[in-house]
């Protein structure tokens, strides 16, 4: 995966700058924290992007890294329970939304509720999600639809993506003419509009946690941590669109 061979790139450099790994929706507002933490003249973090099952798996095989910041609590639960997160160090500090998205030129517009004709709107195209099997965005989207009573009817209609980032792609260049994603991703996208929004009472809260992990040798991991769950950091975080907490 390509993500093995970005984080062994980083090991000979770990000592000059934190290495985070964080998941795909954080990009845009992870970056712009990076420089923010290197305006005040510290190192700027080396962040890898991807599903936060491939970075919890990648932990779990020994990648070298500091953070850890995933898009679901599950995937922290599975490295704290191996005893790979520093004790103490733990923290939920954002929240998202689940949103339906069609390229800026479709017509759609749905209310997701119980019995909206999903499955009818997609027609004879796909429904673009992240993999439900193991990647937080398709999970809580595999919820939301089974709550509302729609999974059945649009589980043989999917275009399962390695990751949000790579669902969103799916409908930003037509590829498929829904998709689910969270709210930031649509907000990132320019090509992409919102077409509905899912009942945040039809799936799991979607909860940010990060963490410094045990292996960590970086001194300024923790401090950059602590930026990052400070209000000046969710502060950030707030202007790409997530909820901080």
């Amino acid at each position: 995966m390509a993500i093995v061979a970005a984080s062994s790139s980083f090991a000979t450099r770990s000592e000059d700058a934190p290495i985070v790994l964080a998941a795909a929706s954080l990009q845009e507002s992870m970056n712009a924290a990076a420089d923010a933490w290197e305006a005040k003249g510290h190192r700027r973090p080396r962040i890898s992007f991807a599903g936060s099952s491939a970075l919890a798996r990648q932990v779990e095989a020994g990648a070298p890294a500091d953070l850890f910041v995933s898009a679901d609590e599950a995937w922290m639960d599975e490295l704290e329970s191996k005893n790979l997160l520093r004790s103490g160090t733990r923290s939920s500090f954002l929240r998202n939304t689940l949103v339906l998205i069609a390229p800026t030129d479709s017509k759609t517009i749905l209310a997701v509720r119980p019995g909206m004709p999903l499955a009818e709107e997609l027609g004879s195209g796909r429904l673009a999600i992240a993999d439900p099997g193991g990647v937080p965005a398709g999970i809580y989207a595999k919820q939301s639809l089974t709550n509302l009573g729609l999974w059945d009817s649009v589980r043989g209609k999917l275009a399962p993506a390695e990751n949000v980032r790579a669902a969103l792609a799916l409908v930003s260049r037509g590829a498929a003419p829904l998709g689910v994603v969270y709210g930031t991703d649509a907000q990132a996208d320019p090509a992409v509009k919102v077409a509905g929004v899912f009942p945040q009472t039809s799936h799991d809260p979607i909860s940010y946690p990060v963490a410094l992990l045990d292996s960590s040798r970086n001194p300024d991991a923790e401090h950059f941590r602590q930026f990052l769950i400070s209000s000046e950091g969710k502060a950030i975080f707030r202007r790409f669109g997530f909820g901080t907490q």
